[in-house]
């Protein structure tokens, strides 16, 4: 399985691929890799002592932020097809919005406005929502 969305299937031709439902989109709009980079790096950063954590925290959210829709573009490009541009603004908006939900470096940087219920209704909402979009890029 590809990681680009399918939103058509041709009839009469090589591709026996079928059209993605709304399991399988949710599925290609989350960065899985890049969260998962999220979750080692933060784990490192939490672990080191003498370090400005939420500084550092706040650089790798960054760098992986612009990282991700390049990821994602680099997986998602097919031969004689537009970029995914709805899939890659997805992605990297749910990797913003996992970072979120799950507290660092938000949390730290704005102790007046974050709660972790914000999170929360955020990165579910966010979920139902996006998996319900249909790219039109084929």
């Amino acid at each position: 399985m590809g990681r680009r969305i399918i939103t058509m299937r041709l009839e009469s031709g090589v591709s026996k691929e079928g059209v993605d439902g709304y399991q399988d989109r949710l599925l290609k709009y989350i960065p899985a890799d890049i969260n998962a980079a999220w979750l080692a790096l933060t784990g490192i950063v939490k672990s080191a002592t003498n370090i400005p954590q939420t500084g550092v925290l706040w650089v790798l959210f960054v760098v992986l932020l612009i990282l991700t829709p390049i990821w994602t573009w680099q997986q998602t490009t097919e031969s004689r097809k537009s970029p995914a541009l709805t899939q890659i603004l997805i992605s990297t908006g749910a990797f913003f919005v996992w970072v979120f939900a799950l507290g660092e470096p938000f949390a730290s940087s704005f102790k007046d406005f974050y709660q972790p219920v914000y999170g929360s209704i955020l990165l579910i909402l966010y979920t139902l929502i996006v998996a319900r979009i249909v790219p039109a890029e084929n």
